[in-house]
């Protein structure tokens, strides 16, 4: 729907329902500076990792990560309340992309599988 206001300007009046407002862009945290628990654990978590990125080696279509922050909402963000998961994987996904975290809003609404 439209309303003429001049000969030349036309006011838009309708509105698309589905239409979000992008996330405005942060300053996200993505290293709390807090050490993993153990050697042990490190190597596990990264044996994890490694191990799925070999048997789908064949694929590119999801990221693993560990010890990485994952961000649900702007509001997580800014109340500080976040905490990095030592495993996560996310299918059907650019798996080549280089992320420091996981942060939904940035990744077309994705959440971890």
């Amino acid at each position: 729907m439209t309303t003429e206001t001049s000969p030349k300007t036309e006011l838009v009046t309708e509105v698309t329902p589905d239409w979000e407002p992008p996330m405005p862009p942060t300053d996200l945290i993505f290293d709390d500076g807090e050490l993993l628990e153990s050697k042990r654990h490190r190597m596990a978590m990264n044996l994890l990792i490694d191990s799925l990125y070999q048997h789908w080696s064949d694929r590119s279509d999801f990221f693993a990560g560990g010890n990485m922050f994952i961000y649900y909402s702007s509001t997580q963000a800014r109340n500080r309340d976040y905490k990095g998961p030592d495993f996560f994987v996310v299918l059907d996904v650019d798996g080549k992309t280089d992320r420091q975290g996981w942060v939904v809003w940035e990744e077309e609404g994705r959440y971890p599988d």
